[in-house]
């Protein structure tokens, strides 16, 4: 696995666009999965009376495990092209989608905003809502799919009607529409997934699996950018020390350098790096490493701690500037809420002091100037004050670690992007 570059990709569209369909069309046509397992979910699929899900139930099955509590990796699962391993992360509501992207390390590298060629269906509400919030979480690289063709009667007009009605869609939010692919498949019978159809002779271009291979790129690694690394835990083992362990998000890791420790602000002098229990001499981005600090105490660190050089240290914020987007909040929320903001490794309740405007989800454009409140569905700008000493970082500097998930009542409420910072003194 590790001699293919790891890419992942995620699913978002309207909840009917055939998103677990087309995930389980994936695995299953690119060999992940395996005949029998398909064989059972078919025939779950007929007891049920779903005579068409067999594929959806790839991941739905995992969604039930999940929901009785099993880890997290079921939802995520690997296959192959010519060219990169992937994980596929399905997105079945916001919650999970949200939850997963920005919290976990698994952040999309790419999405599929699946729309449905279905009369009556095409973009929905969610479809712009999702291709919004791609944009708010920095995701650049985009493929449009076009499911449910059989249903269209594999018509080029209608196609072409719906092509046009994402181009509308995306190009004021920003998305070069003229680089982006828009595949027309079947997920259900398996056109254009890994076989060329022979059902839509008009579309000249590539299956879904080539283009993977031809349209990805993979992504930069900022190692350019001093070191960012957010500590996922400490350990303090005998006969070596403290060895913090965490994904280099931007720089590198050397032997010798002296770095940081924030918000804690304590320094110390890197011993060894280890990645998978191997000893290397340095860490780029994307590495999973445990190293072993002198002059450190373990007391001192903790998940959410962040790593940089000594002479570029990660910024402690007294307070900060966002623009959000409420997902999911049963009533309205106004200046003086403190729900748990999780970014990076850090999840620290925060203070909104000031919500600065309302914003047109679909252009950016401010709509109302220091509203009363803001509700499920709304942009908004607002300031944050953290309860206690929090890393962040601009989305113009350090993305990676811009990010965050806003956390309540047990679900994701909002998600969203640090545009500026006020250090802490």
């Amino acid at each position: 696995m590790a001699d293919k570059p790891h890419i992942n990709i995620m699913t978002a569209g309207h909840v009917d666009a055939g998103k677990s369909t087309l995930i389980g069309r994936i695995l299953y046509d690119s060999g992940a999965i395996q005949e029998t397992e398909m064989r059972k979910l078919k025939e779950i699929a007929t007891e049920l009376k779903k005579e068409t899900f067999e594929f959806a139930f790839v991941m739905d099955t995992v969604k039930e495990e999940r929901e009785r509590g099993v880890t997290i990796d079921v939802m995520h699962r690997p296959f192959h092209t010519q060219k990169w391993y992937m994980t596929i992360i399905d997105a079945p509501g916001h919650r999970d989608f949200v939850k997963n992207m920005i919290t976990g390390a698994a952040q999309a590298d790419v999405a599929m905003l699946v729309i449905s060629a279905k009369q009556g269906e095409g973009i929905q509400e969610q479809t712009k809502e999702h291709a919004w919030l791609m944009k708010v979480l920095g995701i650049t690289q985009f493929m449009v799919v076009l499911n449910k063709m059989d249903a269209a009667n594999y018509d080029e007009k209608r196609f072409n009607e719906i092509k046009e009605e994402a181009v509308k869609l995306l190009k004021p939010i920003g998305y070069k529409t003229d680089e982006i692919p828009f595949i027309p498949v079947s997920a259900y019978h398996g056109d254009n997934i890994v076989k060329k159809s022979d059902k839509m002779p008009w579309y000249t271009g590539k299956t879904l699996l080539d283009t993977f291979d031809s349209y990805i790129k993979e992504p930069e690694k900022s190692t350019e950018k001093p070191l960012r690394l957010p500590l996922q835990d400490v350990y303090n083992i005998t006969g070596i020390g403290v060895v913090p362990v965490g994904r280099v998000e931007t720089g590198v890791m050397k032997l010798g350098d002296k770095v940081i420790f924030e918000p804690a602000g304590v320094t110390g002098e890197v011993k060894t790096i280890e990645v998978h229990h191997q000893q290397i001499n340095q860490a780029v981005p994307g590495d999973n490493v445990g190293f072993n600090v002198k002059g450190v105490d373990k007391k001192e660190l903790g998940r959410g701690t962040v790593v940089g050089p000594a002479s570029n240290p990660p910024s402690v914020v007294k307070e900060f500037t966002a623009q959000v987007v409420i997902l999911n909040h049963p009533s309205v929320i106004t200046k003086g809420y403190t729900p748990v903001f999780h970014a990076h490794t850090a999840s620290v309740a925060c203070t909104i002091e000031e919500i600065i405007a309302k914003i047109d989800p679909r252009t950016g454009a401010v709509v109302a100037e220091h509203p009363d409140f803001i509700k499920a569905g709304d942009a908004a700008k607002i300031r944050v004050k953290p309860l206690k000493p929090m890393v962040m970082e601009k989305q113009s500097e350090y993305p990676e670690l811009a990010r965050f998930a806003i956390r309540d009542m047990g679900q994701t409420v909002a998600a969203g992007v640090v545009l500026d910072i006020v250090k802490a003194k």
